[in-house]
């Protein structure tokens, strides 16, 4: 049993003492534990070495003290897995040296055996679990379809992924069939790490902000939901969309056990769209992170006063930046842990 399960409590609808509390991104840059490994090893070599990927996973458990892990992986293990090159530069991000932009290339994408092309990920899991000791439990994760083709098509970041939105729209048929990949690979992979221990599955559409709702309905939302409906039998699954306000209340329909919401949402609106029954997570705004210490207290009282005690996870409204400082991550769980 999970000494400590409030994240699971409250994922499951239960009436909870307080909400419980993570960060996305908690495994990462803004610790200097993290920055030592990581002057060490390059970024895929972290990802893929179980034992650094647990001890990265572990740490903010340590030092921060959050309610539950989140594994460290990178979304983009699932196109490499497909035979996508992707390459890592820091401080640049991804790069995709040979971008799907034909019918032939979305031909030539493999679905993966999970084992073979993943199997570091269910090793790290594992050793995680070991790590944990069952402490808190552990979040395993995914991109969404769309938010993965955005990247295999337009071979790195973009601010508006035109490039990804032409190949939907001058050649839909092959950008369903890749999506069709990318969700079948994933669902795969998910059911994996749910069968080496993850407790819970969060799907991260960050760039699903980028389509406007009918656009989201036939190239995301459709695959996300195929995913929460593969997993809901065996997991809590937790759905976010960066800038995807407009899709909460579809979101709130399906069988995701709980909603993340980013800060461009106020709590009041996204408890209005989802219907006010489903757990909601988020939503602080992570540069807020970079106020007093006192005024970030203040702020988390308030948020969790506006969502409610009940049925919310609190958590930023995307990933935590490298710039904060460790101290004012603590002060946003110490906050929520005095409420």
């Amino acid at each position: 049993m999970i000494k400590n399960d409030l994240f699971l409590r409250a994922l499951n609808n239960e009436s909870v003492e307080r909400p419980p509390v993570w960060m996305m991104r908690q495994a990462g840059r803004y610790l200097p534990e993290f920055r030592a490994i990581r002057d060490k090893y390059d970024f895929f070599t972290r990802c893929k070495t179980p034992e650094l990927a647990a001890e990265i996973t572990v740490q903010p458990i340590r030092i921060v003290k959050p309610d539950a892990a989140i594994l460290f992986s990178d979304i983009l293990v699932v196109p490499q897995a497909m035979g996508i090159d992707v390459e890592l530069k820091e401080n640049i991000g991804p790069l995709l040296p040979n971008p799907i932009r034909s019918a032939a290339d979305v031909n030539n994408v493999r679905i993966p055996d999970i084992h073979e092309s993943l199997g570091y990920v269910m090793d790290a899991i594992k050793l995680t679990k070991e790590m944990l000791n069952n402490e808190v439990p552990l979040i395993g994760f995914a991109g969404s379809p769309w938010t993965i083709f955005c990247y295999a098509v337009e071979g790195k970041g973009s601010k508006s992924f035109d490039t990804a939105k032409g190949f939907c729209f001058s050649q839909p048929e092959a950008a369903h069939a890749l999506l069709q990949k990318i969700t079948d690979t994933t669902i795969a992979y998910l059911i994996e790490k749910v069968k080496a221990g993850v407790n819970a599955i969060q799907v991260f559409d960050s760039w699903g902000g980028m389509l406007s709702p009918a656009d989201y309905q036939e190239f995301s939302w459709k695959y996300i939901n195929q995913i929460v409906e593969a997993l809901a039998p065996y997991t809590k699954v937790i759905v976010f969309g960066k800038g995807c306000w407009f899709a909460l209340g579809e979101m709130a329909k399906s069988k995701a056990s709980a909603i993340g919401v980013d800060w461009t949402c106020s709590p009041q609106n996204a408890r209005y769209l989802t219907g006010g029954n489903i757990t909601l997570q988020g939503n602080f705004d992570p540069s807020r992170l970079l106020s007093p210490i006192p005024t970030i207290k203040k702020l988390v009282h308030e948020m969790i006063d506006a969502f409610g005690k009940d049925n919310y996870i609190v958590n930023l409204g995307h990933g935590i930046l490298p710039n904060i400082p460790v101290d004012h991550a603590k002060a946003f769980v110490d906050a929520v842990k005095e409420y």
